[in-house]
């Protein structure tokens, strides 16, 4: 099993246990919430477009979308398996296979993202890590959306896996190739992804200039050679097809680099650069913080704080050990406030993928927090090691109440009306018939040609109108005569709002 100190084999007895354990907790909620699911994300009916755009011309596709295929093309491998079970083409057969793409990646990553743990905090404290990641409500409902973080997580926690291994393996440098092409395949899904080979990167940059008994120069520059070849496999023909180094960001762009080297004042940076005060970007609405806290249901948050202080000041570590623990948390936290100060928008998936890896402080800090209860509440201070878990347990029990409600709630349940008004608009219209709707969702779903309300540069005459009107409000906003076909509540248990359907006479 991977650790920090022994040499055992990479996957012992306990391990095993661990990790199915482990995944059969996440695949009996993700199918779950699979099941119960009323809508997928706005992201996901992108992702699905685009699968369905892969399958009839992929390389105008490609072309045509900013957004890397790699995700759309798992879907589009997902479906051929799920597509035995519906009609060709049927929608409800892609968005299935979206969500099971997503959570078969999702235990692909829970296994590695426990190995990881193992190596940096040992194996009890990476299954109760682990754990606790898969019954955070945004980890599991991420995982059973029509998302990529979970596909991208799974890249690159394989990816940051065989570089650990390479790090400790450092005779067989040929791990360091495959977490290169581990990274290139995640940079298909996100760009982020090629993090791992800037880790590789450092790794090498730094034994390099030191180099020891263990790590010789040239197997160095061999390991950094076999990262960067492994990653330009892959995402190279991307970044070329393209033209950006990250082509949805629109950042870095090829030909500019390529005609700007050595003018560094000239290189073209992102578009739509945004810059605010640096509390804002930290503590602000929808900035790092509140995601973090949010993510973690605030409760985690104190052993979150507690064990990164704990672990890197208490800890025995090995080198390698601190080194990429440190390197992944300041990377990550460096994009994160990139994110923010040039795009301007930061939502808990942003932050996710620093949470997945970092859940094992939680239980770190847990550990501490038991401590210092056991001293405080026992007699005479005495604490004793059934009273340090008996505390533990109890502040597990707790985080797991506190997740419980959120995490079984379906996903979007308060946008019933909106999937209940798209079935209407399925078997009540025409197929040459256009919707306007206020969320595109709802044309997704009734597969219908649409058109988003608030687009005005669109000129189209639509045979239907979708509208979310607040009860009491005035409805009379038409430029024409109408006739109401269909309502009903887009939240039935709180009953504020209705979606209606017009016909547009």
């Amino acid at each position: 099993m991977i650790d920090g100190k022994g040499k055992g084999s990479l996957v012992e007895k306990q391990a095993l246990i661990h990790i199915a354990v482990l995944v059969a907790v996440a695949l009996v909620i993700g199918v779950y919430l699979i099941v119960t699911t009323v809508l997928i994300s706005k992201d996901g009916t992108m992702y699905v477009d685009y699968a369905r755009g892969l399958s009839d011309k992929p390389l105008e596709t490609i072309l045509d979308t900013p957004s890397p295929p790699g995700y759309p093309f798992l879907i589009s491998l997902s479906h051929k398996i799920c597509g035995l079970f519906y009609q060709e083409g049927a929608i409800d057969g892609w968005i299935i296979s979206a969500q099971f793409a997503s959570l078969a990646c999702k235990l692909i990553a829970t296994a590695a993202l426990y190995l990881i743990g193992c190596y940096l905090f040992g194996a009890k404290v990476s299954f109760i890590g682990v754990l606790i990641l898969s019954i955070l409500p945004d980890s599991a409902k991420f995982g059973s959306d029509a998302l990529s973080d979970w596909p991208h997580l799974m890249f690159l926690s394989l990816g940051f896996l065989f570089l650990l291994l390479g790090a400790r393996q450092h005779d067989k440098t040929w791990l360091f190739g495959l977490a290169g092409v581990l990274s290139g395949l995640g940079y298909l899904v996100r760009s982020e992804c090629g993090q791992i080979v800037l880790y590789g990167g450092l790794w090498f940059l730094f034994n390099f200039i030191r180099p020891t008994n263990k790590i010789k120069r040239y197997q160095s520059l061999q390991g950094l050679f076999l990262i960067l070849l492994g990653f330009a496999i892959i995402a190279l023909p991307y970044m070329l097809f393209e033209g950006y180094v990250f082509p949805k960001q629109g950042f870095l762009k090829i030909p500019k680099l390529l005609g700007n080297i050595g003018n560094l004042d000239s290189l073209p940076m992102a578009r739509g650069i945004y810059m605010a005060g640096f509390a804002e970007k930290i503590f602000g609405d929808n900035t790092f913080i509140p995601n973090l806290c949010e993510t973690l249901m605030y409760y985690f948050v104190p052993g979150f704080l507690i064990g990164i202080y704990y672990y890197f000041r208490k800890l025995p570590k090995t080198f390698v050990q601190t080194f990429f623990a440190a390197a992944f948390i300041s990377m990550n936290f460096l994009m994160l406030f990139w994110q923010v100060s040039y795009r301007g928008i930061l939502s808990r998936r942003h932050t996710f993928t620093l949470v997945a890896f970092t859940i094992f402080y939680v239980v770190v800090g847990l550990r501490v927090i038991s401590t210092w209860l056991s001293n405080r509440f026992s007699k005479d201070n005495s604490s004793t090691s059934k009273s340090r878990e008996d505390w533990f347990r109890l502040l597990m029990v707790i985080g797991v109440i506190i997740c419980l409600p959120k995490l079984l709630l379906p996903l979007r349940i308060e946008k019933q009306g909106y999937r209940e008004a798209a079935m209407w608009l399925r078997n009540n219209t025409s197929a040459e018939d256009i919707v306007i709707v206020p969320d595109k969702r709802l044309g997704f779903y009734a597969e219908r040609r649409w058109v988003e309300e608030f687009n005005k540069d669109v000129k189209v005459k639509a045979q239907y109108r979708v509208k979310v009107i607040r009860d009491g409000d005035n409805e009379s906003d038409f430029n024409g005569p109408v006739e109401e076909k269909y309502s009903v509540w887009l939240n039935k248990w709180k009953k504020k709002k209705r979606v209606v359907i017009y016909k547009l006479l």
